[in-house]
């Protein structure tokens, strides 16, 4: 009874964020109001939380205090990671920085600065992760196109392009990274097996969103106001190499992001002191007195920092209450032993699994799927969930980190991204899919 109360918060909550818009009320409200009830009922009710034994495939009952302290602490690597990118990105903004890849695209043509927006989101994903290159190319977006309906077209396109790339790194996503350290898949197979059909599922959709009137014509260019900074690029160059610096970290000591993702931010806050100090002694040019990275903390989306925090924490308390294994498990059943043309039985559970990581976190249902099947390292049933989980996100807004972050920074509308992207985030998720089934059974 208790459980059922608590799903149907969570999809009133899910429901509030979706309408945010008609109700008048930002999304993190909704997200952080069905949290902390969520968690009150199962703290008030004294509710047995579990944990995913990965070994023996099955849920372990843990203390409450521990769970949640579980799941904070994952919730908290994320928006730390999170806090620490944006600010990066802000922080070379703060020196004009980015106006030199914006000066690099030239063109003016629409569609085809939707096929330069969407290869860089595909490259740049796979070597910062899609959350990052998001950041990035929403912020020279911002520089590049001030009509609003095309930015929201853009912005969405970079989500589904993000995502597509972010799936064949194994620092392309958070859940191919889980897959990659829990020994699941490893980085040659990856790329292998997933590099072609991450294309596929970035350039069908854009191929079918360059033929819509909206990408007719030319782009009018915001007025530059700006005025040159003599260290705009070589701050460019130093933070996304800080950012590349990230994912070598995290292999050579084995922490967190996060970790590695604040030393940059230290390297690159020190230096932009170090830059606007030598700009403020200059008396012919004018500068801020502002600390740049003080000025860069001032900038980012911190509603989208809560929002994430409400959303992550709602979902891991399903996670905790063994409803996302039990969703998992249900697939498993149902499907295990169902052909279909070209999917056998457990093709179509990894395909539904990439539509539920659309409505739920991704996070939860890898780190389900770890627990429920026992096939060796580089099994493709690994890739195929790397793949489902990676970019079957792109189908919901909130279905992955960089529509969130997308959402948050340029406003967009959940039912707005629904009736126009979401149809071309799946005809890109299943040309994706029976691409890898094709090479899977034919090719590789």
């Amino acid at each position: 009874m208790i459980e059922t109360i608590i799903i149907s918060v969570f999809i009133l909550g899910y429901l509030g964020i979706a309408f945010e818009h008609s109700l008048k009320i930002d999304k993190l409200i909704p997200a952080l109001i069905m949290m902390a009830i969520i968690w009150g009922l199962i703290s008030y009710f004294d509710l047995t939380v579990f944990e995913i034994d990965t070994k023996n495939k099955e849920l372990m009952p843990y203390k409450l205090k521990s769970v949640l302290n579980y799941f904070l602490g994952h919730t908290a690597e994320i928006l730390v990671f999170l806090i620490g990118a944006m600010t990066i990105v802000e922080t070379v903004d703060f020196f004009n920085g980015f106006a030199t890849i914006k000066r690099l695209i030239k063109t003016k043509n629409k569609i085809k600065i939707l096929w330069i927006i969407c290869f860089l989101a595909f490259i740049l994903s796979a070597i910062i992760d899609n959350l990052t290159a998001t950041i990035v190319l929403i912020t020279i977006l911002q520089k590049l196109v001030s009509d609003k309906n095309l930015k929201l077209w853009y912005a969405g396109m970079i989500i589904v392009a993000a995502n597509a790339g972010g799936a064949w790194s194994p620092i392309g996503d958070i859940t191919t990274t889980m897959l990659w350290i829990g020994e699941k898949v490893s980085i040659v197979a990856l790329v292998k097996y997933l590099i072609i059909p991450s294309l596929v599922c970035m350039i069908i959709p854009t191929y079918v969103a360059s033929k819509y009137n909206v990408f007719k014509g030319e782009i009018s260019p915001p007025k530059n106001n700006e005025m040159e900074n003599p260290y705009g690029f070589k701050i460019l160059i130093i933070g996304l190499s800080s950012i590349v610096f990230v994912p070598i970290f995290k292999i050579f000591t084995g922490l967190p992001p996060y970790f590695g993702m604040m030393l940059s931010l230290a390297v690159v806050a020190t230096i932009a002191e170090f830059f606007n100090y030598s700009l403020i002694k200059n008396p012919k040019i004018q500068a801020s007195n502002h600390s740049p990275v003080h000025h860069a903390l001032t900038k980012i989306e911190m509603p989208s920092i809560l929002f994430f925090l409400g959303i992550l924490m709602a979902v891991g308390a399903l996670e905790a209450l063994g409803i996302v294994f039990g969703v998992g498990q249900w697939l498993v059943s149902t499907f295990e032993n169902v052909d279909w043309i070209l999917f056998e039985g457990l093709d179509i559970v990894v395909f539904v699994l990439g539509f539920l990581s659309a409505a739920i976190d991704n996070v939860p249902l890898v780190a389900a799927s770890m627990g429920m099947f026992g096939e060796a390292i580089d099994n493709p049933l690994w890739h195929g969930i790397a793949y489902a989980a990676g970019t079957g996100g792109s189908m919901v807004i909130i279905g992955s980190a960089a529509g969130v972050v997308a959402m948050g920074m340029e406003k967009i509308d959940f039912m707005w991204y629904l009736k126009k992207i979401a149809f071309l985030a799946f005809i890109g998720y299943l040309a994706g899919f029976i691409t890898f089934i094709l090479l899977r059974d034919y090719v590789l």
